[in-house]
């Protein structure tokens, strides 16, 4: 078992300030496979006060960008040489596949401090702008400190997509993981000090929601950075206005995959399993509505579900499983329960439903839905779980009309035979990210939502933006 008992603070491996713990358990076998301290108010009272002593005193902030992304660039080859290890280690503390650990929860995070080291070597801290009387220089300097409160679900990805800009900007750090996948954290806080980044830059205290709200709410922190639940960050939004700092949220998703008449289902579904299905269901921006023509609605049902039938149910470290378990029973049990709902609402199970595929660990089976209406519970809330609804339209602007029909924005997707059509179509959907026969996000383009999928921009220069305050300077001879 990987036992960890300090806490990773000010550049060191500190005791704790209380004596709880959390056990992380593992989802396949319900065995505790490690076990960190659980913050207090008190830890996240010192790690912020070790983040502004770095910010307000030490020498990141103070480097330049070309320094600081060779910092980055050391920390990439430690990442590039050990990416294995912390594939395995996120699937068996949170049970991702681990053919999708090794395809996007180690190398994405990866794919991140690439670019932007790579970024930073040549960014611009000033630049020179004309103004009425004289020069005018606009500067660009970090936003401070920054708290980086992230998910289990992808749990590297989320906390790179916060850290590598903070990083690059010259910000300093206090990363909250969620108490479900604090280990991958722990591992993450070696490489960094072996890649020479300063003590106090980063620091990590796993912890549950009250310690996290009260480092959200710290008056030491000058940004919050969330990826997590559209209601609690809805409360995390609040709380920043209340104080005026700085807050970006990456939030819930239900997106739609519009499947237009001309597409190649055979090939379509090859695709689209990854982009439905990935890590078990539980992504934002997985394609959960699957919208099909009425033309060819039972084509496409018989096609999502064998597509899904498909799938190996079992052992997440298996090479052979296409999907494992839920992080944890609770969220097992939510699951289950949209299940009943789909059911109560009189949508047909087509492949799946409420018989557990396995008697230990906490697994769901792969559920399709077809008759599903877009006023349906499971049409609009989002279930994180291997769950997709087929929902019939009439035609394209009906589909469309589907597709922006809810309360979130985040992702999306059209399959069809003709690409440049299929562009049109993404045009006119209300999302942040959207694929053409495809679903894939990458570390140079912006990631994020509209309407209650967030606030802000991760990823590209756009996510390095969230991390800068601009100065205006302007001068007389």
């Amino acid at each position: 078992m990987r036992q960890h008992d300090t806490l990773f603070i000010g550049g060191e491996w500190v005791a704790p300030a209380g004596t709880g713990t959390i056990d992380v358990i593992s989802p396949h076998t319900e065995e505790v496979v490690g076990r960190v301290p659980d913050g207090t108010a008190a830890d996240m009272d010192r790690a912020v006060a070790a983040a502004r002593e770095a910010f307000d005193r030490g020498p990141w902030p103070r480097l330049s960008f070309a320094e600081r992304a060779e910092a980055l660039a050391r920390l990439a080859a430690i990442y590039n040489e050990r990416q294995a290890e912390m594939a395995q280690l996120i699937t068996e503390e949170m049970g991702s596949p681990i053919t999708f650990s090794q395809l996007a929860q180690a190398p994405q995070p990866l794919e991140m401090l690439n670019f932007y080291a790579e970024l930073g070597r040549t960014f611009q801290q000033e630049e020179q702008r004309p103004g009425l009387f004289g020069p005018v220089t606009v500067r660009r300097e970090p936003v401070g400190v920054v708290a980086a409160v992230v998910p289990w679900n992808v749990p590297q990805f989320v906390t790179m997509t916060k850290l590598a800009p903070a990083l690059l900007a010259g910000c300093t750090v206090v990363l909250k993981p969620a108490p479900e996948t604090p280990l991958d954290a722990y591992l993450l806080a070696e490489w960094v000090v072996e890649a020479g980044i300063p003590a106090g830059v980063l620091n990590i205290v796993p912890a549950g929601r009250e310690a996290g709200e009260h480092l959200v709410s710290h008056p030491g922190v000058d940004k919050v950075a969330f990826t997590g639940s559209t209601a609690a960050g809805r409360r995390i939004a609040s709380i920043c206005g209340e104080q005026l700092k700085r807050v970006s949220l990456e939030l819930g998703g239900k997106s739609a995959a519009i499947i237009l008449d001309d597409a190649d289902l055979a090939a379509s579904m090859g695709f689209l399993s990854m982009a439905s299905l990935m890590n078990n269901g539980q992504a934002c921006v997985a394609q959960t509505r699957i919208l099909a023509s009425r033309n060819r609605y039972d084509e496409v049902v018989d096609a999502v579900a064998g597509m899904v039938a498909g799938q190996v149910v079992g052992d997440p470290a298996d090479p052979g499983t296409g999907i494992g378990p839920l992080v944890a029973k609770r969220q097992q049990e939510r699951v289950e329960g949209y299940i009943r709902i789909g059911m109560d609402e009189g949508a047909k199970v087509v492949v799946g439903g409420l018989d557990r595929p396995r008697d230990r660990g906490w697994y769901v089976a792969p559920t399709v839905f077809s008759g599903v209406s877009n006023d349906m519970r499971i049409a609009r809330e989002e279930i994180f779980g291997p769950v997709l609804a087929v929902i019939p339209y009439e035609d394209e602007a009906d589909a469309l009309r589907i597709a922006n029909d809810s309360d979130y924005g985040l992702a999306g997707t059209v399959w069809t035979a003709d690409a440049e059509h299929g562009m049109e179509i993404a045009r006119q959907v209300r999302t942040g990210t959207y694929g053409v026969n495809c679903y894939m996000l990458h570390a140079n383009t912006p990631f994020g939502g509209f309407k209650a999928s967030g606030i802000g921009r991760e990823l590209g220069p756009e996510g390095l933006a969230g991390y800068l305050e601009y100065k205006s300077i302007a001068r007389l001879g």
